[in-house]
């Protein structure tokens, strides 16, 4: 069975990480390689890819085969074009400085595509963060509203038990006021000292 060049599952439950290797097609996924010619990390946008794309076009002409993922991560670097190239520079269809010319203006191309991509992402992530603060900004005058609205209400609440309290305390003192001179008015006056001058009379 032929070399395969493919993926080998790296990093830990939830954030894989892949390193692209050549490998016997009989061996399990993530045992032993041949050789490892570069790393996968698809959490990033765009995808973080490094490949050394000489080894791999070496393999590629040694008869090695990609999995279809790993196919499209060489066709994503352009080591399949370059592979292409070479095959035609080889064949003496193209000179080698047309191959190169060819390549690096595919890979200008391809890394200003990348660039706008990149520049897309982080407008987007800055656009959805200003949204994100913006809302959180709309909840917490709202929140501050009915904290000030509640406030509001416990101190009217306070104010008016408060003149409710003072009122009956007024209004106990003016009946204990009125019960005390009700109670002076019943007391009968006591009679006037007799004088002695009187009293010889």
């Amino acid at each position: 069975m032929p070399a395969r060049i493919r993926l080998q599952r790296k990093g830990k439950k939830g954030q894989p990480f892949y390193q692209i290797v050549i490998a016997d097609g009989r061996a399990p996924r993530d045992g032993k390689y041949i050789e490892r010619i570069g790393t996968y990390n698809p959490l990033t946008i765009p995808a973080e890819i490094t490949i050394d794309a000489d080894r791999a076009i070496y393999w590629l002409q040694a008869g090695a085969q990609p999995t279809d993922t790993v196919r499209n991560i060489l066709s994503y670097k352009g080591v399949l074009l370059k592979n292409h190239l070479q095959i035609g520079v080889k064949k003496g269809a193209i000179t080698q400085a047309v191959a190169d010319n060819r390549y690096n203006e595919w890979l200008q191309a391809k890394e200003a595509k990348i660039a706008a991509i990149a520049k897309k992402k982080e407008t987007s992530d800055r656009n959805v963060q200003k949204t994100r603060l913006e809302e959180e900004k709309k909840i917490n005058e709202a929140r501050a509203e009915v904290l000030a609205k509640k406030a509001a209400e416990e101190a009217a609440k306070k104010a008016a038990e408060l003149a409710a309290a003072q009122a009956e305390q007024e209004a106990a003192a003016a009946a204990e006021a009125a019960t005390a001179e009700a109670a002076t008015a019943e007391t009968p006056a006591e009679p006037a000292a007799e004088t002695p001058a009187e009293v010889n009379a």
